[in-house]
């Protein structure tokens, strides 16, 4: 026997229309509606002479047989030419307890290259050469099989080379511009 969802319809009819045409989204509103659905959070790693890091949350599952994953990549970020170059990267999902590492990959004064990696524990992918960070819930090492351009992000589409499992001691997640620990009990 299933449950009843009860649906509750708040503020549909509140649009303002002088915000944007019929249509058009202002890019403001987006974020902030898209900051409602709460995401987990990685860090994207490449290895070799365009070394880099970056936090994200814009990653996902896009098929399981043959395995890939999807990222996002704003076109001004460091890591999409090192991404581009790189061709593989590595992918850390980061626990409850990492807040402060995903803070210093969403650092833009950090420093770049490999001095980025001086203070984090992390260890070279066997595939990919990516680091690989020391702690996260699970690794993923890929190669990128297609990119498209999609506005001012690209996506990649990466095959996954392969996946680790870590200690499970809770999830990140991202939500309405903060950080949230989900500990599992």
């Amino acid at each position: 026997m299933s449950e009843k969802v009860h649906v509750i319809h708040q503020g549909i009819d509140r649009a303002d229309p002088a915000k944007a045409p019929p249509g058009q989204v202002a890019p403001s509103d987006l974020r902030s509606i898209m900051g409602r659905f709460a995401t987990g959070v990685v860090v994207i790693t490449v290895g070799g002479e365009h070394i880099h890091g970056m936090t994200a949350n814009t990653f996902g599952s896009v098929s399981l047989d043959p395995p890939l994953v999807q990222c996002c990549i704003a076109h001004t970020a460091v890591m999409h030419g090192a991404l581009s170059a790189a061709g593989r990267f590595g992918v850390s999902v980061m626990g409850a307890e990492q807040e402060s590492v995903v803070r210093y990959f969403a650092d833009r004064a950090r420093p770049l290259g490999e001095a980025q990696f001086d203070v984090v524990d992390s260890s070279p992918g066997p595939h990919t050469g990516a680091p690989l960070l020391i702690g996260a819930l699970a690794w993923l090492e890929c190669e990128v099989v297609e990119a498209h351009v999609a506005g001012d992000h690209s996506l990649f589409v990466g095959r996954v080379l392969s996946c680790e499992p870590g200690d499970d001691d809770g999830a990140l997640l991202f939500y309405r511009g903060r950080f949230h620990r989900v500990v599992t009990g």
